[in-house]
């Protein structure tokens, strides 16, 4: 396929001058386009001519089909052969070959293809483009549609290093598809080898159509009888373009390919399918879509999509992690699956009752999440971070309910011969078929870990201590107006009081009561008063927080200390529970009197801010613990190579 690749490729070489490298792809991908159109046209392309002058609008697209098997079509009476014969009338023949396809074929004009046809014409370059694709093969029977998926992905990778953009960005590697679709594949391995199958598979951001594709080559591999339905939904026009082209060659339905934008506007709403598969962007915002998201996160009711909470707006892909699974089928029409790659952060980010803990809190408590499998790093072209596959069942089988399994691949890889971009390794058959045994398996094991949906639970406890202040007459002349308001009330003149503080001198009281009294006396034989909330309010603002003093107090009880106020993280499976939420009034007063009374004794939990939060610490459940090195061995190791050092510092001397 390189060899391909490079040779359709290599004519770009007739762009230079006319074009700069970066915008090379946008000839030669509608270029590759047409030509693999026309050579799946060319077997059938004198019986569409003759069913066109008999058949027009929708008649003739169900008559071709019914002949041809097709579902698109060209009625022009031009292809490369053709065009070529006619030199001078290249550029308006070419343009008339493209407007003649059937309705559905919309992919030339996301290239803007006819003002780059005439582009190339102007500046003498358009005979020499046709010719030389018409000199490539493009039919099925030299060129796959496997091969031809990867020729589509090989241009774009190449379109992307001449543009500076990140590969990544339109594709993702088949061995992490060729793993989620065996993952996705392996609840169902009896029912997809039954004659006549047919399943449906969507992908809300298909990009080239390469997990599509994979899907359906990974299925006919197990049962050529089997049919998968390919659905996809792409926001970038070029990919779209190439993955529409792609599902054409492979005889899938074209309607079932859409443009736009999944978050604001799903263009399958009305759908669910058998298997649902996503690898969407990491990090990037959603600030595009963020009204039409919130709208629907208000107004879509318990059941909607982005029902279960926000994640925050600079990293959407738990958004894609709802949307997937909401579009499984339902339970009671036979259920579904989904798979998407994701990077670390779904699995821990935000606090309890935050927006990404609110989305993992649904799915785990709906018992949505069947596998959480880590992949190696270096594994994808544009980035080296750690990645992470989630399979998602709504019917999961017996043994498998209310428990999520985790699975640490991220050791099964074999380096690559050459990097590609960030990606330096991959996943072969054999650490896939590892993989997929550990998953079937469902066993613990080193590298595979069995848990209760609840496991990943916790309490966020607030714990309060206890305000503890002095008090100083002293203070007085530091207050401002407004203090003053505040302690004295409005309209009373604060000279006479501030007088008699001035004359109770410098000492400290550690008892609010006992300031109290005292002041109460100091100005009664003045002959001023105060009401008790106004000796309170003055104690308030020449109080300072002291941890020898008494503890204040208010009509509710102790007041709380806002700075030395903590939350603590409670799992839900202290102490041994297994009630989950429903345990908690026990679990967290076990958990208050082990680990916060005996260092803070007169702390209390404020019941009313415990919040639920639930978050899955991967990389703790295959923690495993290795002992530092005695120390006499680490001196050892020391004391020979200070006598190395001093060798050669004798041999330099001499």
């Amino acid at each position: 396929m390189s060899t391909l690749g490079n040779f359709v490729w290599s004519i770009a070489d007739q762009l230079r001058g006319v074009y700069r490298p970066h915008q090379y792809g946008g000839i030669i991908l509608p270029f590759t386009i047409l030509r693999r159109l026309d050579c799946l046209l060319s077997p059938t392309r004198e019986e569409v001519r003759i069913l066109a002058k008999e058949f027009g609008g929708g008649a003739l697209d169900v008559q071709v089909k019914r002949r041809t098997g097709l579902t698109f079509y060209n009625t022009s009476q031009y292809d490369f052969a053709r065009l070529l014969e006619d030199p001078e009338g290249l550029r308006a023949n070419l343009i008339d070959y493209i407007s003649h396809f059937s309705g559905n074929i919309d992919v030339f004009e996301r290239f803007g293809f006819e003002a780059e046809i005439n582009k190339l014409d102007e500046k003498n370059r358009l005979y020499l483009i046709v010719s030389k694709f018409a000199e490539v093969d493009l039919h099925p029977d030299t060129v796959p549609n496997a091969a031809m998926g990867d020729l589509y992905e090989h241009l774009i990778y190449k379109f992307a290093e001449a543009s500076n953009e990140e590969a990544g960005e339109h594709y993702t590697p088949r061995d992490a598809i060729r793993l989620m679709v065996d993952l996705l594949f392996a609840e169902e391995n009896e029912a997809l080898l039954e004659p006549g199958t047919i399943r449906t598979i969507y992908d809300p951001t298909a990009g080239t159509g390469g997990m599509l594709s994979v899907a359906e080559e990974r299925l006919l591999e197990r049962n050529s009888q089997a049919r998968l339905r390919l659905y996809g939904q792409e926001i970038n026009d070029l990919s779209y373009a190439i993955c529409k082209s792609d599902m054409i060659g492979k005889g899938q339905e074209v309607s079932n390919i859409r443009l736009g934008d999944t978050l604001a506007d799903d263009q399958f709403f009305d759908k669910t399918f058998d298997f649902c598969m996503s690898n969407p962007p990491y990090g990037m915002d959603w600030k595009a879509s963020k009204e039409a998201v919130d709208q629907e996160h208000l107004k879509g009711g318990p059941n909607g999509r982005f029902a279960p909470g926000l994640p925050p707006i600079s990293d959407g892909q738990m958004l894609f992690l709802t949307h997937l699974a909401h579009k499984m089928r339902p339970a009671h029409e036979g259920g579904g699956r989904a798979g998407i790659v994701l990077n670390g952060s779904p699995l821990f980010n935000g606090g309890a009752e935050t927006g990404p803990s609110e989305i993992r809190r649904w799915l785990l408590e709906n018992d949505l999440v069947d596998a959480i499998v880590a992949l190696p790093t270096d594994m994808f072209f544009n980035t080296g971070i750690a990645t992470y596959i989630w399979i998602l069942d709504n019917t999961k089988r017996a043994e498998r309910r209310g428990k999520v399994q985790l699975l640490d691949a991220s050791s099964m890889w074999t380096k690559m011969r050459k990097s590609l971009g960030s990606k330096r390794r991959e996943i072969d058959a054999a650490a896939r078929a590892e993989i997929v045994k550990l998953y079937d398996d469902f066993s613990e094991t080193e590298h595979s870990k069995i848990l209760k949906n609840s496991d990943f639970g916790y309490w966020s406890i607030t714990v309060e201590q206890p305000l503890r202040m002095n008090f100083s007459a002293r203070r007085a002349a530091d207050l401002d107006d407004k203090a003053l308001v505040k302690a004295f009330g409005k309209g009373t003149d604060p000279t006479p009081l501030l007088t008699v503080l001035a004359r109770m001198g410098e000492r400290i009281y550690l008892s609010r009561d006992e300031f109290i009294a005292t002041v109460r006396n100091e100005f009664a034989a003045a002959g001023l008063s105060l009401t008790p909330m106004q000796y309170r309010n003055l104690a308030a603002a020449l109080g300072e927080p002291d941890d020898a003093g008494e503890i204040a107090t208010d009509a509710k009880g102790p007041v709380s200390d806002p700075k030395r106020s903590s939350t603590e993280n409670v799992p839900f499976t202290y102490g041994g529970n297994s009630l989950g939420d429903a345990g908690r009034t026990e679990t967290v007063k076990a958990y208050f009197e082990a680990e916060v009374a005996p260092y803070a004794p007169d702390a209390w939990i404020a019941m009313k801010k415990t919040k639920v939060g639930y978050e899955i610490p991967f990389a703790r459940h295959f923690y495993t613990y290795n002992p530092p090195r005695p120390l006499s061995e680490i001196d050892r190791d020391l004391e020979a190579q200070v006598a190395k050092i001093m060798d050669l510092l004798r041999e330099v001397e001499a």
